[in-house]
């Protein structure tokens, strides 16, 4: 199984297309404003796709850590999951990231210790 992409969102919607399903992502960011002083806790929402080739089985577990700059791991999320052989599913992964400080993230993504996608996300001092 391949991870298609690995994104923050603010919102996703399934939608019927016929005899195909649409994927609606909106408020795609990398970065967020502290809405409160630092330090604070955020709790990003991270989309992860995933595709199931059709000579594939079907169940995988979907393993995210979240380091931080100095390389310490400060959450992590596993989730088993099944999807039909030649398909796509997803996965909306929500962790509570600490910052003492403004600094970045990266969200560490892969599926039954495959490769790792990264997603970096920055949170910046308060407006």
């Amino acid at each position: 199984m391949d991870i298609v992409a690995a994104l923050f969102v603010q919102n996703i919607d399934l939608r019927p297309a016929g005899p195909v399903t649409q994927i609606d992502l909106t408020g795609i960011h990398f970065s967020a404003v502290a809405e409160s002083p630092l330090p604070t806790t955020v709790t990003p929402h991270l989309v992860v796709l995933v595709r199931c080739r059709a000579d594939e089985e079907g169940s995988g577990v979907l393993e995210v850590r979240f380091l931080d700059e100095a390389g310490e791991q400060v959450a992590r999320n596993v989730s088993p999951f099944t999807v039909e052989p030649g398909k796509f599913t997803y996965r909306l992964v929500r962790a509570e990231l600490p910052f003492e400080s403004s600094a970045t993230v990266e969200a560490h993504c892969r599926v039954n210790l495959g490769q790792t996608t990264v997603v970096p996300f920055t949170l910046l001092p308060p407006a």
